[in-house]
């Protein structure tokens, strides 16, 4: 029998590390190739680890709500098959090297300390995970050292980034050396010169405030935010200490989209076994606005500005649980609306069953986000970074309008909606930010009222 480390796949252009949420398989349980064996969270999407092979699971390396490094072996599963010990060729003898003897002595002298330390174990309330007890272990950190680090994992677990921070603080930490004894004056019976001591005072380093004390009351309740909700809320305030965020705000007759739609809704549902949305309509209206102006399609490094050969639409999407995520639609641009249509039903309906991929989310270039779903008439989004602009499609309104024909102008009904666009200053001027609104309008208010779809 052969062992097979079982480690964690990659997710994706800056995702490096995943938290195991749970365990689908217990230690002893028999596991398929392409059978999942655990789920994991990342900062974008919650996915599942397969196995790449049959076999058994024999160990876990990790317990749930660690986290764990892409590329870090997770667990071993037994195949079958021969390993080196069995593989029936003659095993060469070891050769035996005298070491000298202060080498050896040194080694003696390494083991020994290495022996002092107790193994760490999980006491009481305090859960140590296996990566938190080799660091334990190779750093020599004793049981009664390590419970008094405080935890930041869930119920105070203390994680790997607390045991880190800790090596880290007590490394630099002062070390207090013994003051010499003064050496014995001589005194002889001669007039000293008059001497004048200053005392220097060294300035003590600043202390580290305590960070503000939550104020509650004995009726409010406290809940801690998700590790999700934690880097979104970190990627926006980067996002607005990045990028000089600037809106452009423009309304759009659709009136004819409207009818439009309720005209081929029926037969759409019937047809394909979906529903003909607003969003690939609007989706694709992006699409061809980027075609137009290329350099909305960008993202900066540094001082550079990197114009992007694939137009790949990011529309975001709010979960169930509060948080929101934000799937892609690769090369926009080459889709029909059929496709569009495909495309986006499928990517919402797989975020709200958590069952987007890690390629899911990755590669945007421009996002868009429908603010209308929840009635707001218009909004102010957040640039997702590194893109440049964002924009949010507001509620569509039955209006009074003034409506401009031949014979004179008139007061008519129209459906109407608000889009803002957020959009990155330091390289996208008022003009190309509102032209490129512009132009998404005037091909949503140019929809042919007998298109086929």
């Amino acid at each position: 029998m052969a062992n097979f480390e079982l480690k964690l796949p990659k997710m994706g252009e800056s995702v490096a590390e995943a938290t195991i949420t749970s365990w689908l398989k217990d230690v002893g349980e028999t596991i398929e190739a392409d059978e999942a064996v655990l789920e994991i969270a990342t900062d974008k999407v919650d996915s599942e680890v397969p196995s790449e092979v049959d076999g058994i699971l024999v160990e876990k390396l990790f317990e749930v709500d660690d986290v764990v490094q892409v590329g870090q072996t997770i667990a071993i599963i037994k195949i079958e098959g021969d390993d080196a010990s069995e593989s029936g060729a003659p095993a060469s003898e070891p050769v035996v090297v005298e070491a000298p003897k202060a080498v050896a002595e040194v080694a003696q002298t390494v083991v020994a300390a290495k022996a002092s330390v107790e193994p760490v174990i999980s006491s009481g309330d305090r859960f140590y995970s296996p990566l938190v007890k080799n660091i334990a272990k190779q750093e020599g950190i004793s049981q009664s050292e390590l419970d008094t680090i405080p935890g930041t994992g869930k119920d105070g677990r203390v994680t790997k980034n607390d045991i880190k921070n800790y090596l880290q603080s007590r490394s630099s930490a002062p070390v207090s050396k013994p003051k010499p004894e003064p050496e014995p004056i001589e005194i002889k019976e001669t007039v000293a010169p008059q001497v004048v001591e200053t005392k220097v005072e060294v300035p003590k380093p600043k202390e580290k405030p305590a960070p503000t004390p939550v104020v509650a009351s004995g009726d409010d309740e406290i809940i801690e935010m998700t590790r999700m909700g934690k880097l979104i809320s970190k990627h926006m305030i980067d996002s607005v200490q990045t990028s000089a965020h600037v809106q452009s705000f423009i309304e759009a007759d659709v009136t004819n989209i409207w009818n439009w739609r309720n005209k081929h809704k029926n037969a759409f549902k019937q047809r394909e076994g979906e529903n003909l949305t607003f969003t690939p309509i609007f989706m694709e209206a992006v699409a061809k606005a980027l075609r137009d102006y290329p350099m909305m399609n960008i993202s900066v490094q540094g001082d550079n500005i990197i114009k992007k050969k694939h137009i790949n639409l990011g529309m975001a999407a709010a979960l169930s649980d509060g948080n929101l995520i934000v799937p892609v639609i690769k090369d926009a641009d080459q889709l029909n609306l059929l496709g569009m249509a495909k495309k986006v039903n499928d990517l919402a309906s797989r975020a709200r069953e958590n069952k987007l991929n890690p390629d899911d989310i990755q590669g945007g270039t421009y996002t868009v986000t429908n603010v209308g779903t929840f009635g707001s008439i218009m909004g102010t989004p957040i640039i997702n970074q590194p893109q440049v602009g964002i924009l949010a499609l507001g509620a569509i309104r039955k209006v009074p309008a003034v409506i401009e024909t031949p014979g004179g102008d008139f007061i008519g009904i129209r459906y109407k909606m608000f889009m803002s666009h957020s959009y990155d200053h330091r390289v996208v001027n008022g003009a190309l930010g509102g032209q490129f609104v512009k132009a998404v309008k005037d091909y949503l208010e140019a929809w042919d009222s007998d298109r086929e779809i």
